[in-house]
């Protein structure tokens, strides 16, 4: 009976040994799927600014001139000359904006922290947060510590996109008169929270659902977890909501 139980429990631990090791198996594929759609989201950034910027500005310079003419231009030709200008203005001031969301190059040359006051001024203004509706101005504090030598490239990413997708819930949804971004560092770890004094939610039903702001956060805890990083989500109805995940630092986490 003792040699049964023995071998069972033998077994068992080989099978644990096989998931934990199926786990990081996923874990690490995962991560590297991830790591090519952020190189992919870098070089459509970098063509819509080197290529399709550069076409929209020379197309603006061109309609100026034209209006800048002598002799002038008669006004039925004048009238369309403007609009077209004001349209290729609002199509490159568009195509800026989608480029920096999809890779903001602040975060590759200067690091996380001013890529977080970037971004804190940006969503502050609507830019980025909410293109299907008008979103009024609110007032989004920093408390953002910079990190010297910087963390490694796909831990500012992680950061960089679980604030990104916070802040854009924060304003999109919660009606907040006001919001904190914090990026600090604690001993072998990096923590970042996003707090908002809006209507609040169900935070474990919105976990829980595939649907609307609740899909954003499974996908920041999802990735969250790749890293082995703890994410929580604290709120209730008419309390506002604080986002927080704090990122443990191993040998090497700086680049």
């Amino acid at each position: 009976m003792a040699d049964e139980l023995a071998r069972l429990e033998r077994q068992g631990e080989a099978l644990l040994e096989r998931l934990s090791d199926g786990e990081r198996r996923f874990r690490s594929v995962a991560r590297s799927v991830w790591h090519v759609q952020e190189q992919e989201r870098r070089r459509v950034a970098r063509e819509l600014h080197d290529g399709l910027g550069q076409s929209l500005t020379a197309l603006k310079t061109r309609l100026d001139w034209l209006l800048q003419s002598d002799p002038p231009l008669p006004d039925e030709i004048r009238d369309e000359v403007e609009a077209l200008a004001a349209l290729a203005a609002r199509t490159l001031a568009e195509t800026r904006d989608l480029s920096r969301l999809l890779r903001p190059s602040i975060l590759d040359d200067l690091g996380l922290g001013p890529a977080l006051r970037w971004l804190a001024r940006s969503m502050s203004h609507g830019a980025g947060a909410a293109p299907s509706r008008d979103v009024g101005a609110v007032e989004i504090e920093t408390r953002i510590d910079d990190f010297e030598p910087r963390l490694e490239e796909q831990h500012e990413t992680l950061l960089f996109r679980v604030a990104q997708e916070a802040l854009a819930n924060a304003v999109r949804h919660s009606r907040a008169q006001r919001i904190e971004i914090g990026l600090r560092r604690l001993p072998e770890a990096v923590e970042l929270w996003v707090e908002d004094d809006g209507r609040g939610f169900d935070a474990a039903g919105q976990l829980d659902t595939a649907s609307g702001s609740g899909s954003g956060l499974r996908g920041m805890r999802d990735r969250a977890e790749l890293f082995d990083a703890r994410f929580a989500v604290r709120s209730a109805a008419g309390a506002g909501a604080r986002v927080r995940l704090v990122l443990p630092l191993g040998p090497g986490s700086a680049a």
